[in-house]
């Protein structure tokens, strides 16, 4: 009789380790595998490549790099001990962010947390091999590291981790390897730091590694990042600016969906990875990733073609229709925050009885009531009729569909608190309720999309839709006839935009 045994599957260690913190989000091996097929296959056998990890969390990015180095080597040394000895001693470099995943990397990459103990892989001289966590401080101004806007806070004497990463805080190189030259340079680096502002506030700092390593002239970068920087985020629009116009950005995969990169991790407006190639010069190529799938072809695109990146490369045609008839757009309506100097949280009296000249005020989830006296500033629009859309808008679903708030149509004796801006301005109410349709309609809110990253729809967001004129009520259908669109176009905006029935139109006098 045959026994037949089924084979034990025996789980990868590192999918099965969690987020630390805000700043040491590990990356899942799948993702760090597809990462590494963008390198082109040639370095998996050259021997005398170094490649460098400036942001060490769970070591498996290196631990990749070395599987695929045991084999793509096999030529060049065929003796397995000697190759594995030149492969971890002269070609694999590593920066951990924390004592923490300092012994964790090694693990992953030596199988021991000691690279000079008899378990490790390799023995090295020193307990930390080539993973070293290299001391670095912050340089605190006014209350503020000048590097990465760490709070001074953070700093709390020797005993616990300061986040002063080395790669960033001019720690690096140390002594030991400033003579060296990285031929590669792979990373998930740090996403973001503790800024000190009020509530969970933070401000990215994956940037400072990207500019870092390619200010280190490798021959590549290959790095995971937020993809907020493609059109907003904190600080980012010089970084943003550089990216776009770099043509050495060779390829680009992008996570728009919620949790697909990094599974249980809420990384707001999705990660996607890049190859910067120092030799070359042309367009990228951008592929979207969809549950894990790739969506459609990728395409060669040439990133500076906006000033933010358009992440879809099915809405590049839509956009090109309505950018040809080269018309203003509505950005110049719409007011900036604050439109009448009231912050968020501010509330008003609970009804306008006694008030000299009361004005109806909107605010948090909540209408007060103010003298028109007091209206710290633009008192002059109270008087005209105006649409209202909430500045944030956005689900904690794994992606957007609606892109903006129901539109508020307030007439004359009112004004709003930080919690909206004022997109438009009229002098009757017939034009104010078909501006308000326009922007309910799929189409507007479509143009929203493409330059919407996070929950913040802010006066930027607006620089794609066209204006129209208003002398009638614009639908999708008749917006889809004046710009030439397709059916696959119509499609593909029907697919991405839910429709926002009319009754969510409000008017307010």
């Amino acid at each position: 009789m045959t026994i037949t045994r089924k084979r034990r599957h025996v789980p990868d260690i590192l999918d099965c380790l969690a987020q630390l913190s805000n700043d040491e989000v590990p990356t899942p091996p799948k993702l760090a595998r597809a990462m590494l097929d963008l390198l082109p296959a040639e370095v998996w056998s050259d021997p005398a490549l170094r490649w460098l990890d400036p942001g060490v969390k769970s070591g498996v990015l290196l631990r990749e790099v070395a599987r695929r180095l045991l084999d793509g080597l096999a030529n060049w040394e065929p003796d397995f001990t000697k190759r594995r000895r030149h492969i971890f001693e002269n070609m694999l470099f590593g920066l951990p962010i924390t004592e923490m995943t300092a012994l964790i990397g090694r693990r992953s990459l030596y199988y021991s947390r000691d690279a000079s103990s008899e378990h490790s892989v390799l023995q090295f001289g020193t307990e930390a091999g080539n993973l070293p966590l290299v001391p670095a401080a912050h340089t605190f101004k006014k209350g503020r590291c000048s590097v990465c806007g760490a709070a001074d806070t953070i700093d709390r004497g020797d005993t616990r981790e300061s986040h002063a990463y080395a790669f960033i805080h001019d720690a690096f190189p140390p002594k030991e390897l400033q003579d060296m030259k990285f031929d590669v340079i792979v990373s998930n680096p740090p996403f973001q730091m503790d800024d000190g502002g009020n509530g969970a506030s933070a401000s990215p700092i994956y940037h400072r590694f990207v500019e870092a390593a390619i200010e280190m002239d490798p021959r590549y970068v290959l790095m995971i990042t937020p993809s907020r920087w493609f059109a907003g985020g904190k600080g980012l629009d010089t970084y943003r600016d550089r990216m776009l116009n770099d043509r050495r950005m060779k390829k680009l995969v992008d996570y728009p969906k919620l949790y697909d990169g990094f599974p249980g991790v809420k990384i707001r407006g999705g990660v996607s990875y890049f190859l910067w190639d120092r030799e070359y010069s042309g367009p990228c190529t951008i592929q979207t990733m969809w549950d894990g799938k790739p969506i459609g072809e990728p395409v060669e695109r040439e990133l500076n073609a906006y000033d933010v990146l358009v992440r879809r490369n099915e809405a590049v045609s839509i956009l090109e229709k309505v950018r040809a008839k080269d018309e203003a757009t509505l950005d110049k309506r719409v007011s900036s925050r604050k439109p009448f100097g009231y912050p968020t949280n501010f509330h008003g009296a609970k009804a306008g009885d006694g008030l000299e000249k009361p004005v109806k005020l909107f605010g948090s989830q909540r209408i007060s009531w103010v003298s028109r006296e007091t209206i710290p500033q633009n008192g002059a629009w109270v008087d005209d009729w105006k649409v209202l859309v909430t500045r944030v808008q956005g689900t904690s679903s794994a992606i957007e569909t609606q892109f903006l708030g129901k539109p508020i149509v307030a007439g004359p004796g009112t004004a709003c608190t930080e919690t909206y801006l004022v997109t438009g301005r009229f002098s009757n109410s017939i034009d104010a309720q078909w501006y308000a349709a326009y922007l309910r309609t799929r189409f507007a809110r479509f143009l929203v999309s493409l330059r919407k990253s996070t929950q913040d729809a802010a006066k930027g967001v607006y620089s794609f839709i066209p204006e129209v004129p208003l002398d009638r009520e614009w639908t999708d259908k008749k917006l889809y006839e004046r710009y030439g669109l397709t059916d696959d176009e119509i499609a593909f905006i029907e697919s991405q935009v839910r429709e926002m029935p009319e009754a969510l139109i409000e008017v307010e006098g």
